[in-house]
Order: C-alpha cells, then structure tokens, then sequence
C-alpha cells in the first residue's frame, strides 16, 4: 500500500513532487502594503528556478555557502528552495543579531553569496563587508536601491536567472540527479548560552528523515493553513513550518510579524501553528485579567468550562473517555463560554505545537482544557530538530511525547536523555573537537537535557544538565519547573533562579509591567520610573506573595528564599536572551553579580 506522504531522499526531491502534485493550490499567504497576496505551488516553482538560475549565472558551485537574513516571508522561503536548488548550503541567519554576531557566522561559514531581506539588513551587512573577503554578492530580497558592486536586487537576479534557465532549462533534473541524501543541506548556528556559536551541519536525509517521522504523528494534510510567525533562522520553524507544510501541500500565511500575531491570527485563520511557550503564556495572563473583571456568574461558568474540560483532558491522558454526561455539558459550555477565545486564535485552529522551551504545565492544561490543543514536543537543532512529540489523540501534558517512530531515546546513567536516529546531525561545522564532545562511544548524541520515560514511554524532561544547582548544603535544585511556575503568574515576565553553591535559592525576576502599573495605580502608589516602582515596598510585598503562592508545593530547600525586582526585561540587543528568546544565565548572572551577592550577605539574610 503507498503511503500518503513518502519519505524523500532529499529536499529537492520533495520540492519538486510537491510543486507537481499541488500546482494550482496556494501555497504561501503573505501581506503586502496593507493587501493579502497569495502564490500558487507552481508561482513558487517557477520563482525557485529563476533564483537558482542567479545564483548559477554568479557562479554557485555545488556546496557553496550561501546566507539569509531576513524576516519571515515567501521571499526568505524561495530564497532557501533556490539555494538549495542550485546546490549551495543555506547558512541561517537571525535578522536580530548585532552586526558582530553575524560577522562572525559569515567569517565561519566562508560564505560566498548572501540574502539581505530588507535595506536594514542590507546596511548591517555594507557595514562589516570589509571584514568579509570571501562574499562575492550580496542580493536584497526588497529591492532596496543602493549603488554598491556587490549588491544585487532580487529583481536583477531573477532576470539573470531567467536567461540562465533559457539556455539550461533541465536546472532542476540536474539537481535531482546531482544532490544526493547525505549532501550537506543547511548550517545553523546554536545560540548557546555561553561561548561562540557551534555551526550545526545538517543534511538532506536529517531533515526528510524528521519530516517523514512528524507526519506519522501529527495528522496534518493539504487542507490545514499554517501560520508562521517563529523564526525561519529557527530549525523548528524551518523544519515544521516551511518544509513539513510544504511536502504535504498545506497552505503557510506569513505573520507580519510577532507583535502583529495576534492581528495575523483573525487574517489567516489557521488550523495549524508551530509556537514556542510565550505566546501562550502572554494570551494566558491576559485572559486571566479580563475574566477577573466579569460578573461573578460570567466567573463561575468560565471555570466551570475549564475544569470540565481538564476532566477531559485528564481522561484522555489516560486513554480513558469521560462520561457521556461530562462530555455533553463541555460541547454545551465550549459553545456558549469559550468561544470567544476560540475566535481570538482565528477559530479554527485544531492544534498548535509548542517548542523550544518547556511550556508550564499550568499554561498546557489551561488551554487544552479550553478545547485549544497544545502538542508539546521536544528536540535540538542538532536533531532536525524533532526528538518527540505528543499525539493529538494522546496528549500528555507535562511530557514531551514519545519518541517519534524513526527516532530512538534512552536514558543515560545520570539522567541525560541520550537520541541517535537518521535526523541526527553530521556534526559542528570546523569544529571536530566539539563533535566529538556531544557523542557517545557508541554514537549516542548526548543532548544535555535531563529527563525521564514515563510508563507510556513519553519523555518528561527536568532540566538541563548543566543548570542543575547544587546547594552549599548539598541539594540538588532545577532551576527550570520553578522558573515555570513562577512565569506563569500574571505579575512575572521573565525569572532567572540562582543559587549554586550557594546557601539557598534565589531569582532576578522581571515584573510584567503592564499589571503591575496598573495595580500600582489602582493602590495610589506614587512613582516616576520602574526602578522606582519595583523598590516600593508594597511591590515587594505583593511579589513575596505572588512567589509564596506560586511555589506551595514544592520542597522547602527548593523554595525561592531571597528575590529582586529588574527594572527592565532582559532583552537579545543586550546579549541576555537568545535569538530563541531563552535567558542566556551565565551572561545574566555575571552582569548582574552584585546584586546576586547582595542577596547572600549573611547580614542581609538574618535581617
């Protein structure tokens, strides 16, 4: 029996059948001066071609790295499947990165052609170009106008293209003919929390490899929209959102961009979403708020809803299914209660799978009891990136999912949840040493993440090896299960929790500023700036509160004994976040040391 989606040997094979097999189907959705555009599998094709057929006409030879960094759109996506298509490695860039940052990936990877998307990025570009000897040709994806030898508009490459392709028409039969599956594919660099970034070196079979086992879980097809608004620089988003769409002939909207989601989400409509846990931690606190402010029969029946709903959801983790009568007064509830925060995610969304961080558990039963589906799934760039994910029928929340079909999982001896299968990587770019630090003897990749099997199999990670804290007492304390309860308080933006070697456990916490001004205000509190507002003292007795109630049920070397208010949110320009938007903790906490120290002064404590 043929299988619905095959697996394909490489990208370019599944490009090309997918552009076949849905030609006049939409297949990106995207805004343009205010107006919603669309273009067709076959649009794409024929502007993949044309941009493959550039590149040649500059002289990209098989391997060839060549650099993107721009914001989402089709034109980032094309720009990949040209690339691709004409043999070259596509080097992944994110469009917030400081100018130095991308010197030094584009140094690394001997890039020789690069994607700017906008004059912006053009001009951070222009601007290191002297230190960049080996690229040849910058091409501007908007069309910005500079004049500059090595700059090229996309429209000039697509002309040069068009004149390729009308002496080499057979490009793509070449390409099909010539990459193979253990071609190099694309190189992304990690955005570590510490040290230069490591150049992740993936191949074709790595990412069919993990587009063919997702779609053995996920019940995807070509009638779902997708909306893409997590970077495409991301593996996830690259592997989910523009590749796994594409082979299975979905249509992808592209999101304007993040702050404009929420806007993105009543336009496209989507059925289907690759996130990460912000989002929904940030729809989360504010459906909170509003619902403190109905009447109290209004209150009543939306918890009504949602605690019927877990009862669903609890049931279904067991592979149980509720009574016939708790399932009839949900569909009565979802209809009448909850429909309007369906409407806010577009109203049609069947599922949204959530990655790159772990989604707090509070957050995760919220919304699938309130009939919003959130798949937590689990992986690293280095394996394609999926390791496992959560089945829409059998959704445990709390876990990550079983591993996928194609992928093994075990558990090493201290914990370490240890993965090999065909979607793990060749290895770190001009970095053997490193390559051989993350495998095992007997070729294990050792992702560095601390985790469990539950008695279904399903992954439950704890924390990261290496942000284990251990007491001056001796406990061991992660750090990441109280991060997440905390940030799930409408009062908490960001936290950091520390305390290695330390006598007990503390945190930088960032307020979510806008409820606390409004609180502030509401108390008549008198304040000029932040730094003001977060050294009152009713605010620090509201978040001594606020983490009290959070942290109830945890052990009392576990608690968080000393806390301090930042006055502003750690940011990616400052060099405190990742690209992925994770605290980076060693830049945060050897940046904020004397207020880390100020916290354990022994008289400080005592006081």
């Amino acid at each position: 029996m043929e299988e619905k989606y095959p697996q394909y040997a490489t990208i370019t094979e599944m490009f090309d059948q997918s552009t076949k097999k849905f030609r006049d189907k939409i297949a990106y959705r995207f805004k343009e001066s205010g107006q919603i555009r669309s273009l067709s599998f076959e649009q794409v094709r024929k502007t993949v071609l044309k941009i493959a057929g550039g590149l040649k006409k500059l002289g990209i030879v098989k391997n060839d790295r060549v650099g993107i960094i721009a914001h989402n759109s089709p034109y980032w996506a094309m720009s990949d499947y040209g690339i691709i298509v004409a043999g070259g490695v596509t080097v992944t860039i994110y469009p917030t990165l400081t100018a130095k940052q991308v010197k030094w990936i584009v140094r690394h990877s001997e890039s020789r052609y690069l994607f700017a998307g906008d004059r912006e990025q053009m001009e951070k570009l222009l601007s290191i170009l002297e230190d960049l000897p080996k690229v040849e040709k910058i091409i501007v994806l908007d069309n910005s106008k500079v004049e500059h030898e090595k700059v090229v508009s996309l429209d000039k490459l697509l002309k040069e293209g068009e004149g390729y392709l009308s002496s080499n028409p057979e490009i793509m039969e070449r390409a099909l003919e010539e990459i193979k599956k253990d071609d190099l594919l694309t190189l992304i660099y990690t955005s570590g929390t510490t040290g230069e970034p490591k150049g992740v070196m993936l191949t074709h079979e790595n990412l069919t490899s993990n587009i063919y086992g997702s779609l053995k879980v996920l019940e995807v097809d070509e009638t779902d929209v997708f909306l893409s608004f997590l970077p495409l620089s991301h593996s996830f988003e690259r592997m989910a959102g523009h590749y796994l769409s594409f082979s299975i002939g979905a249509e992808v909207f592209y999101a304007e961009s993040v702050e404009k989601v929420a806007d993105n989400l009543l336009e496209a409509k989507p059925t289907v979403m690759t996130t990460v846990p912000r989002l929904f931690e940030k729809v989360y606190a504010r459906v909170i708020e509003n619902v403190s402010t109905f009447p109290k029969l209004k209150q009543k029946l939306f918890w009504l809803s949602i605690n019927t709903g877990r009862k669903i959801v609890e049931k279904q983790a067991e592979r149980k299914k509720a009574g016939i009568f708790t399932t009839i007064i949900y569909s009565l509830l979802k209809k009448i209660v909850l429909s309007k925060l369906h409407e806010r995610v577009g109203g049609r969304l069947r599922f949204a799978v959530s990655g790159g961080a772990p989604m707090p558990r509070e957050i995760g039963e919220f919304f699938n009891a309130a009939g919003i589906t959130i798949l937590e799934g689990y992986g690293l760039t280095e394996t394609s990136p999926v390791v496992s994910v959560n089945p829409l029928q059998q959704n445990r929340i709390g876990t990550v999912g079983p591993p996928l079909p194609n992928v093994k999982v075990r558990i090493a001896d201290d914990g370490e949840i240890l993965v090999r299968g065909p979607n793990i990587m060749k290895g770190y770019f001009k970095n053997e040493e490193a390559t051989r630090d993350v495998f095992t003897s007997d070729g294990w990749l050792c992702t560095g993440d601390i985790g469990i099997l539950d008695e279904f199999g399903y992954i439950v990670i704890t924390d990261r090896k290496k942000n284990i804290i251990v007491t001056s007492g001796g406990k061991n304390v992660a750090p990441q299960p109280m991060e997440n309860v905390l940030v799930a308080s409408k009062w908490i933006e960001q936290v950091l929790v520390v305390g290695d070697k330390r006598k007990f456990i503390s945190a930088l916490i960032v307020p979510a500023f806008e409820n606390l001004e409004k609180w502030a205000s509401e108390k008549g509190l008198s304040w000029k700036t932040r730094e003001e507002l977060v050294n009152l003292r009713e605010t620090n007795e509201l978040y001594e509160r606020v983490i009290e109630e959070s942290m109830e049920g945890f052990s009392q070397f576990e608690k968080v004994k000393k806390f301090r208010l930042m006055s502003r949110e750690f940011t990616i320009e400052e060099g405190e976040l990742t690209p992925s938007l994770k605290i980076r903790r060693q830049v945060v906490e050897k940046k904020y040391k004397d207020i880390i120290d100020e916290m354990y002064m022994e008289d400080n404590f005592l006081r």
